[in-house]
């Protein structure tokens, strides 16, 4: 008799297998560009590809007795397996290349990638093949909008499944809305919105003096907000105010929401960010905090003069705010504030719908607006008090839900901080790593910092900080709920 498990996987599995093939099918990209530059890494990607694509057909033809419409519940499991196991095949090129990179590693780095971290492990990036760095950055650019939301436009055959499965990826609280009637025409939707905006960062980045490669793999980091870069100095290697402009502004664009850049676009108007009661905020908490540091380092004498504070203080910023991770500059070496105060803008700045990490504005928003809510019952215990978004009603379910995933949150947090001290990782490296892998914004403090990498980590504490990314990326309730009883349950 077949296990009840094994029955309820087979189906999802299936479906899974196809997403396996077509994603095979993204390292053409990276071979296409190592057979250009001519660089040594030219085979691995055949051998990738042969061997992801054939574990997608056997997999498709084991299950292909099983097959049958995904019901809501398979959804978060088939996003489970897409943001887990995806991770495992792209570590094959890495894998078959750099000699002596242990499996823990390759598994961090295609994590970082997929889930938009920008962490990385690796060293001298400079001397990998273009076609390395260029996959590496390919994976963020695909893990932005979300490898899901890109299934669901392209594969009908999700079916019923489709909204469940959409609403199990993309971030924030209320998901509900839908841009066009089909889910699967929404999401062809954000996709084409987010390949055009992609398309004019490349030749933003190419007009300011960047190669061709350099331009596509940072715009494809950019707009993923993943910071994985071509360079050990990041943008430090660049050092040019304008392509440090540019990628202020495309982080920017890439942390609103994308379905408002769609409305925006489709009725020809600032309309819509006027109205998404994110944006505003979004702006006013990430530009203010850029002219608050830099008047910060100024009085510190950290830059000799105000307009050097302010770029150094904008770039890194909105970099971390973001959750993007970039850096023009060691800001470990700041004064302490600086930097903790961009790490804690990380945790909530970015808009839902947006590619950044973190709790995301929304939520924020409506924790302030239910804690108002709370001061004005204890003066006014009879009182009916409605929490407000957007001049709209927020159903209480909703802030009930939210509060929830904050308490989640925290506990994630502090579990997986004690995690990395009690393995003996200082107190600041450990919180910031924790912090940095859970918000999906990369680089930490001290032995985590712009100026180093992962790689100072043990095992043991890679993979807390691989689970922290996964748990971040998936908003904690999508992948943790595939482990509580309740789920398996008929």
């Amino acid at each position: 008799m077949i296990p009840a498990a094994v029955l309820r996987i087979a189906p999802v599995v299936n479906v899974f297998s196809t997403i396996v093939m077509i994603f095979s099918l993204t390292m053409t990209a990276p071979l296409i560009v190592a057979y250009i530059y001519d660089d040594t890494a030219l085979l691995t990607y055949v051998q990738s590809i042969l061997i992801a694509f054939a574990a997608g057909v056997l997999m498709r033809v084991t299950t292909m007795h099983r097959r049958r419409e995904l019901q809501p519940r398979d959804g978060f499991l088939l996003v489970f397996l897409v943001w887990s196991i995806l991770p495992a095949f792209a570590t094959l090129p890495l894998m078959f290349h750099i000699h002596g990179l242990s499996f823990t590693d390759a598994y961090f780095e295609t994590v970082s990638g997929i889930t938009t971290t920008g962490s990385t492990v690796l060293e001298n990036l400079d001397a990998l093949p273009p076609s390395i760095n260029f996959w590496r950055c390919e994976l963020v650019w695909l893990g932005g909008m979300g490898l899901i939301v890109l299934a669901v436009a392209i594969l009908p055959l999700l079916g019923v499944g489709g909204m469940q499965l959409y609403k199990a990826e993309t971030p924030g609280p209320m998901k509900d809305s839908k841009l066009t009637p089909r889910i699967t025409e929404t999401a062809k939707v954000l996709w084409l919105v987010y390949a055009g905006i992609t398309l004019v960062c490349i030749g933003a980045y190419r007009l300011a003096g960047m190669n061709w490669l350099d331009a596509i793999a940072h715009a494809f980091s950019t707009m993923g907000l993943g910071g994985f870069s071509t360079h050990d100095a990041s943008y430090g290697f660049f050092d040019s105010p304008l392509i440090e402009g540019i990628a202020i502004v495309f982080m920017l664009i890439a942390g609103i929401n994308f379905a408002t850049h769609f409305q925006a676009c489709r009725e020809r108007s600032a309309r819509p960010y006027r109205a998404d009661p994110e944006v505003g905020w979004f702006l006013l908490i990430t530009l203010g905090s850029c002219v608050m540091i830099a008047c910060f380092l100024w009085a510190k004498g950290v830059y000799p003069d105000f307009w050097t504070a302010l770029r150094y203080a904008s770039f890194n910023t909105v970099s971390i705010a973001t959750t993007t991770g970039y850096a023009n500059t060691d800001y470990n070496l700041w004064p302490v504030f600086a930097p903790l105060w961009m790490l804690f803008l990380c945790c909530f700045v970015s808009c839902s719908g947006s590619t950044g990490g973190g709790i995301k504005m929304i939520r924020a928003l409506l924790l302030v607006r239910q804690g108002m809510r709370e001061l004005v019952k204890l003066v006014h215990p009879a009182a009916q008090v409605p929490v407000k978004l957007g001049g709209s009603v927020v159903p209480n379910q909703i802030v009930f839900a939210v509060l929830a995933f904050m308490s989640m949150y925290g506990a994630c947090v502090i579990v997986m901080t004690f995690l990395l001290v009690a393995t003996g990782l200082d107190a600041i490296s450990a919180f910031s790593a924790v912090i940095a892998s859970i918000n999906n914004t990369g680089p930490g403090l001290n032995q985590v910092g712009p100026a180093t990498t992962y790689a100072v980590l043990t095992d043991f504490q890679t993979w807390v900080c691989t689970i922290a990314m996964l748990l971040g990326r998936l908003e904690l309730f999508a992948l943790l709920i595939i482990f509580t009883p309740a789920f398996w349950r008929r």
